[in-house]
């Protein structure tokens, strides 16, 4: 099928060029050739003006938190698209900026002899602005595509506090859009006339060296981003975000509902790094799933009151999971989308910080600098475990997360320092950091989409508490333990 209407942006003004020789797709964080919204709409384009097709994929070096980490996991997936594409005898040009600012210009070289720009629409991190300041520039029509989610982010022009409200809504118009899927293979029985790129483009911004795609040590170590920050303990790329998917759905999805919250059983999926790259479709974990509970939709309820389980009509493991991958994680992007500083203090719920602000001056058990909770120097074993796993494998247990920030606000002189050591820490280390999602998790523990509580405690005000104790008592943690203690060397 074609592109919906509702997930296509126009971000300029400028008219299509039919005079010009191919469309160009700029992947920037749709990055896949599968069940990708994005890439639909760029060959669909170049069959309507009968044009060739052009794929970039570049990375930055000047953006925030770049690191030999972040670096690898894109690098890897770019190899996989590289593959992909040649099979389908589709230009793709790949691009690593050797040095901060060295990629300006290669965008509008590109444009300059584009009949249409199309793009990925993801409303997080400096991907917006680059977006808007490249269309500012450009005398050709640049359209974004979303292909974030099952949800188009401009169903509603409402925006969500309560992962109730947001499941209420969801209940009664997701059906409307469940039938609108991407293709599951763009590239099948392509047809295109040849597309050469620009001899300024290959002279002025040529391909990275095979090395540095197969993510070789001492082609990382020539670009100017952090190496400290070292690989993450799984690979990227859209071949890795199958192959863990399709073993999480096998292994682990039946015993996900309860699993998932003991570091010990680990039943987590571990997609949120995939997701958060574009490596892997929402569209094509839920079509998977779907035909691996042997679903229809006769089996949705006819309305939903905004509960977690029973309305979808699958397995518990199943629905448990889609809360997550569905609703909690398009929360994310319908805030992230329409509230501007979702990354910030301030956007709070105002409930939110007048608590939080009302015992800000409360006396703290213990208070530890950034620096100090960088290294998992605090007196809490716990915590310390959460964060040398999160610092050694770019990744942390989802219920630990949780606890995770909830010490860092009880260890901060104000909620506001609190907030930016988590960003900080986050961002910095976690492969799925950066996005809607994260800033969701980061946010909670402050109250965002959450509730007051009772009763009011000193620090937290009315924000919900959570202690080391309780979750030692609560959840499987002895193999974690182990694992990620005192004897666990960071980085």
């Amino acid at each position: 099928m074609t592109v919906p209407e509702l997930r296509i942006k126009a971000a300029n003004h400028a008219p299509v060029r039919t005079e010009r020789p191919y469309v160009l797709y700029w992947m920037t964080s749709a990055r896949r050739t599968q069940d990708n919204f994005g890439l639909d709409r760029a060959v669909d384009e170049a069959r309507r003006l009968k044009k060739g097709l052009v794929v970039l994929e570049a990375l930055r070096v000047g953006y925030r938190w770049a690191s030999d980490r972040h670096h690898l996991f894109v690098l890897q997936g770019m190899a996989d698209n590289q593959k992909a594409l040649a099979a389908a005898g589709v230009t793709h040009h790949t691009y690593v900026e050797p040095e901060p600012g060295a990629g300006k210009g290669l965008i509008e070289a590109l444009a300059a002899q584009a009949a249409l720009v199309v793009t990925d629409d993801f409303p997080c991190f400096f991907l917006p602005k680059m977006i808007g300041a490249v269309a500012a520039r450009l005398d050709v029509r640049l359209e974004q595509v979303d292909s974030n989610g099952l949800l188009p982010i401009r169903a509603t022009e409402r925006t969500f506090h309560r992962a109730f409200d947001f499941r209420r809504f969801l209940q009664a118009n997701l059906p409307n859009h469940l039938g609108q899927a991407p293709r599951a293979d763009s590239l099948r029985g392509l047809d295109l006339p040849a597309a050469a790129l620009p001899a300024e483009v290959l002279r002025r911004w040529p391909a990275p060296e095979a090395g540095l795609l197969a993510g070789e040590a001492k082609a990382l170590a020539r670009l100017p981003i952090d190496h400290t920050v070292g690989r993450a303990v799984f690979s990227g790329g859209a071949v890795a975000a199958l192959r863990r998917w399709r073993s999480f759905l096998e292994r682990d999805l039946a015993l996900y509902g309860e699993g998932r919250n003991h570091p010990d059983d680990d039943r987590s999926s571990g997609l949120s790094p995939y997701l958060h790259f574009g490596q892997i479709s929402a569209h094509r974990i839920f079509r998977e799933l779907t035909e691996a509970e042997g679903w229809g939709r006769e089996r949705l309820k006819a309305k939903g009151g905004g509960e977690k389980e029973g309305w979808w009509g699958m397995s518990s493991g199943a629905e448990s999971f889609i809360d997550e991958l569905v609703t909690w994680r398009e929360l994310g992007f319908n805030f992230s989308s329409r509230v501007q500083n979702y990354d910030q203090y301030r956007s709070l719920p105002e409930w939110a910080r007048a608590t939080l602000e009302a015992h800000q001056a409360d006396p703290r058990p213990q208070l530890y600098s950034a620096k100090q909770l960088e290294a998992a120097r605090t007196h809490d074993e716990i915590w310390n475990a959460a964060q040398r796993q999160l610092v050694q494998d770019g990744r942390l247990h989802n219920y630990l997360r949780m606890l995770w920030g909830k010490k860092i606000l009880e260890w901060s002189t104000t909620p506001q320092e609190a907030a930016a050591v988590m960003i900080e820490l986050n961002n910095k280390y976690a492969v799925d950091g950066r996005d809607p999602n994260s800033y969701s998790g980061i946010f909670w523990v402050l109250g965002r989409f959450d509730r007051a509580w009772g009763p009011e405690r000193p620090i937290y005000g009315q924000i919900r508490y959570m202690s080391s104790d309780n979750t030692a008592k609560k959840i499987h943690l002895k193999q974690y333990l182990l694992r990620y203690g005192a004897q666990a060397k960071l980085l």
